[in-house]
């Protein structure tokens, strides 16, 4: 049997959300999510709605985009407030956080279904997310949270290709994560580090760094960049600069890691030095 092509994987997805009567999309702004609004919104117009929590733990620079691209689709958007570091579970960081995090998200979500009479809530989850540890997914289900990318059988590759053929403007946007993902597992997550990880980032923004990422190991702010970029931090006086500005927000030391950004950097174990 020959794989399904993209175009009918398109179609599929359609039909999907075309049988659902209508939906509220858990909407970050990251590709997965967009796709998913964007389908959502072609196949039900005014009955898809999309909802942003903003909370803490979301960059400012995240809400800006999902607030433009939101806009740019001509989708109903709303934004709701949440504060997961009123969650002890949450803010304790053990291998559960995801999990915490979401189960507020979609305690949230299934209120708003409620109040709105919407009958299906839809998030960005995609197949490669089934291969990896996401307690999140877990919440998801526990919450009766459906995942049109996942039925429509769509790797992240074809996502960020479909979003392209659809017109959407973030469809070459880096992965981004929730702030809480810069503080090493098993350290306590306060509002206080999750500031100044987001204000350290926008340095390295506003210095043209497209994919970066500012661990926090106390003292240390461990920068991650992608491995194109990595020659580029030091050159001239970017590096003095940049090492300056992120000391200012109450770091003592400032390093480069050499591997470059990884997804889950921060939670690496450093090697044992030798005997």
């Amino acid at each position: 049997m020959q794989p399904l092509s993209l175009e009918h994987k398109l179609l599929h997805l359609r039909e999907i959300f075309a049988a659902m009567d209508s939906v509220l999309v858990a909407y970050s702004g990251g590709i997965d999510s967009t796709v998913v609004l964007k389908v959502a919104h072609d196949q039900l117009l005014d009955r898809a709605v999309g909802v942003t929590a903003i909370s803490p733990t979301f960059p400012a620079v995240e809400l800006d985009s999902a607030t433009r691209v939101a806009k740019e689709i001509g989708v109903r958007h709303e934004l709701v407030q949440t504060d997961q570091l009123l969650i002890s579970a949450f803010t304790e960081n053990d291998a559960n956080r995801c999990f915490h995090c979401k189960t507020d998200l979609y305690h949230l979500l299934g209120k708003l279904r409620k109040a709105r009479a919407a009958a299906v809530i839809v998030d960005g989850t995609n197949l490669d997310d089934l291969s990896d540890d996401r307690p999140g997914l877990r919440a998801a289900r526990e919450w009766g949270v459906r995942s049109p990318l996942v039925e429509a059988n769509l790797s992240k590759a074809e996502i960020r290709s479909l979003a392209k053929d659809l017109g959407l403007s973030n469809w070459d946007k880096p992965a981004a994560a929730c702030l809480s993902s810069r503080i090493p597992r098993g350290i306590t997550i306060t509002r206080e580090k999750l500031s100044r990880v987001e204000q350290a980032e926008e340095v390295l923004l506003a210095e043209g760094f497209r994919h970066c990422r500012v661990r926090d190991h106390g003292e240390i702010a461990r920068i991650e960049v992608s491995q194109d970029e990595l020659a580029r931090i030091i050159e001239g006086e970017r590096g003095t600069r940049i090492s300056r500005h992120v000391k200012e927000l109450g770091f003592r030391f400032v390093t480069i890691d050499l591997d470059g950004y990884r997804p889950g950097g921060v939670s690496i174990d450093p090697p044992r030095p030798a005997k």
